[in-house]
């Protein structure tokens, strides 16, 4: 990678987490792809070399269970997902330059090639662990093909959690009365050697990639706490028949044939795979993927390598979600460094999405997913531009047809769209197309202001700033035109009516280049509605300034206004949809006349100096993760708007771990500092009664505020 501004003489490659093959895509998923998408467009408008690539991740048990529950074949089913992101990609004019999958030949030969340069730098070892087995079968059992009896409350349990009953994680071994979910055999646990990547051999070279790392103040920060203290190595084998194989010529020793690879090796490296794919199609003259991922287009190894020679290598940017920040930013460079590849020049964590104020919940049915939008008959770059510009990269978006709506009348059909057509349509009727004159020097400078913002929003990963800038320079225009009323100038000073629409006419076709990235769609209709030749995509950033045709058709309105109507309909079907995946769970909220046992007041009073004295401030859970070893202990990251807080919390079992990102709570903050399974607490989140129903505040009061 290099510290240069783009464009660099690099070849780039953006990717994105790899959708797992196991389920349909919602609009979370979407804000991910979406922002890959627009931030590949923005670096090809700039002049960067760059190729977007991705693939869809099929392995793994989870698919496993999913296929036999349904009684096909892993490949099979995770074939028929993969296939549906492919062809539903582009209905969101997400468009990859290659879409490959983790089960293809290319994936699995440069997966078993990365291993067994990891296995000749000394970096993997062997290590006995408890593994579930079905002897009647002579099978393996992974922790997920293993059901039982929770030893603690009884209820029904899989080999590593009590998923339907206390939500306690189990150790190996600890699960009662073990079943084989394949076979419905008993199973038993035996000791089974595994593969370790020795994650400590890297760990100095880390601490120092994140030095380097540009993209999310999380991606650069999260990570600093696994890499400073002390590094777990990675298992890199699993027992199960689906994946990719563990290269038995790798070690001198013998190594068991039904090994796999961990998923969360062959996953990342799809996005080598996947853009070596696009070489083979397109050729190395066009785009060379070794000069991106190999240095000088050579494999270099070790720990020991010097820093300066980097900038021989290509751009790499990976557009993720915050959930998976431990694997880009530890577990990934690592593998690529122990393989002698290139390392990320930035990686962008989005924030998540959540559905009308709540955390989006699949299980609940409260998300609005890809087909749903589609369905319901709006542009895919109406949502592009509402997820693009809805926040920053690394914040949370709330998705909302009420505010969809609002945002799309308002800034997309009353700003933009009203601005190009009457701009044009002007133009058309009184001149026949752009007015044979220079654009004015203010008009001119406004749009080399809006050229500089939109380069350094590429260089600042800002992707929030390119959805703006367009905007607001239409904007401009509109202010503009409405302050010059040209309309009024026709007769009594045409030559000033001439230069005001000439100036309409420049900034439309800016607009129309600017945007491109995030509303590439519409960008090409305002491109053919100037009768413009080509396509709006393939010309550079200063095209902004050329000279628009002299001759154009009468324009079409661009945007249509979105219904109030249509609106009502689509709230009341995700409530509809909501409340029977409630009552499908059970009224679980429904307590009746039970009565609840509370606790006696405190006698001893406090002054009100000493309440003042209590920092509680309003924040949101960003990531939660179970410590393994405790019974009770979740380990959270907390936004509290001036920093992000670690905190310890008795929360497992009470709540699921996967929703409490985005949570909104109440941290108190100058809480002394305490170790607690070895993991530091800087806090306590704050939550009330036996099944800790966690605080918050009734309206959205910004992140950090303190609480009177």
């Amino acid at each position: 990678m290099s510290d240069q501004q783009f464009p660099t003489d690099n070849p780039a490659v953006v990717t994105v987490g790899l959708p797992y093959a196991n389920g349909d895509l919602h609009v979370g998923h979407l804000r991910g792809y979406v922002n890959g998408d627009v931030y590949a467009r923005a670096l090809r408008r700039v002049g960067q070399q760059t190729a977007f690539v991705c693939g869809s991740d099929m392995h793994g048990t989870p698919i496993v269970v999913n296929a036999g529950e349904e009684g096909v074949d892993p490949e099979a089913y995770a074939l028929e997902y993969h296939e549906t992101y492919a062809e539903t990609f582009p209905q969101f004019n997400v468009e990859f330059d290659n879409y490959g999958h983790t089960h293809d030949d290319t994936n699995q030969e440069l997966t078993q090639e990365f291993v067994r340069s990891w296995v000749e730098q000394d970096h993997v070892y062997e290590k006995e662990i408890q593994v579930g087995y079905d002897p009647e079968a002579d099978q393996w059992l992974p922790d997920r093909l293993v059901e039982g009896t929770c030893p603690y409350c009884g209820e029904r349990a899989r080999g590593d959690e009590c998923d339907e009953g206390c939500q306690r994680h189990l150790e190996p071994g600890e699960i009662e009365d073990p079943v084989s979910t394949r076979t419905g055999n008993p199973a038993e646990y035996r000791t089974r050697e595994h593969k370790f990547l020795r994650l400590n051999d890297f760990q100095e070279y880390l601490q120092g990639f994140l030095d380097r790392l540009d993209g999310t103040d999380n991606a650069q920060n999260q990570p600093r706490e696994w890499v400073e203290g002390d590094l777990q190595d990675l298992c890199i084998t699993r027992d199960i028949d689906w994946g990719v194989d563990y290269p038995t010529d790798a070690d001198d020793e013998e190594t068991e044939e039904d090994l796999v690879l961990y998923v969360w090796v062959d996953a990342p490296i799809e996005y080598v795979a996947s853009t070596k794919q696009y070489t083979e199609r397109v050729g190395e003259d066009t785009y060379d993927w070794e000069s991106v991922w190999k240095l000088g287009g050579e494999e270099r190894h070790g720990t020991d390598w010097d820093d300066d020679w980097t900038d021989e290598a290509g751009e790499i940017v990976h557009v993720i979600g915050r959930d998976i920040i431990q694997h880009h930013a530890v577990f990934w460079p690592a593998m690529l460094r122990g393989a002698g590849y290139n390392e990320p020049r930035a990686i962008l964590a989005t924030g998540f999405v959540n559905i009308d104020g709540n955390s989006l919940s699949t299980s609940r049915n409260r998300a609005v997913w890809a087909d749903e939008y589609l369905d319901a008959g709006f542009h895919p770059d109406l949502f592009r531009y509402y997820i693009v510009s809805g926040s920053g990269i690394e914040t949370d978006v709330d998705f909302s047809w009420d505010r969809f709506a609002e945002r799309v009348n308002g800034e997309l059909v009353g700003n933009v769209g009203n601005f190009l057509y009457r701009s044009l349509l002007f133009a058309k009727r009184n001149y026949g197309g752009t007015p044979d004159t220079e654009i004015s020097d203010d008009v001119r400078e406004r749009i080399e202001d809006a050229i500089e913002t939109f380069e350094d929003a590429v260089d600042d990963y800002e992707l929030r700033a390119l959805a703006d800038v367009g905007v607001e320079l239409a904007d401009f225009g509109n202010e503009y035109i409405q302050r010059n009323e040209p309309w009024n100038l026709v007769d009594d000073d045409p030559e000033r009516a001439q230069q005001v629409i000439r100036d309409c006419v420049q900034l439309s076709k800016a607009v129309a280049v600017l945007l491109q990235p995030v509303l590439p769609e519409k960008a090409e209709r305002i491109w053919g509605q100037l009768g413009e030749q080509g396509s709006v995509a393939d010309v550079p950033l200063d095209a902004a300034l050329a000279t628009p045709p002299a001759d154009f058709d009468e324009p079409t309105e661009l945007f249509s206004q979105v219904e109030d109507d249509h609106i009502e309909g689509l709230n009341d079907q995700l409530q509809r949809r909501v409340e029977a995946a409630s009552d499908d769970e059970g009224d679980e909220d429904d307590e009746g006349d039970e009565t609840v046992e509370l606790e006696p007041l405190e006698d001893e009073r406090i002054g009100f100096e000493a309440f003042e004295g209590v920092d509680m401030r309003v924040g949101q859970i960003v990531a939660a993760e179970d410590i393994a070893d405790s019974d009770n202990l979740l380990e959270l990251e907390v936004d509290i708007g001036i920093e992000t807080r670690q905190v310890v919390a008795g929360l497992k079992g009470l709540h699921d771990v996967d929703e409490l990102p985005g949570t909104r709570v109440v941290l108190l903050a100058n809480m002394e500092k305490a170790e607690l399974f070895g993991r530091e607490s800087n806090g306590m989140i704050l939550a009330a009664g036996d099944d800790a129903d966690l605080l918050t505040t009734h309206e959205d009061s910004p992140l950090g505020t303190r609480i009177h």
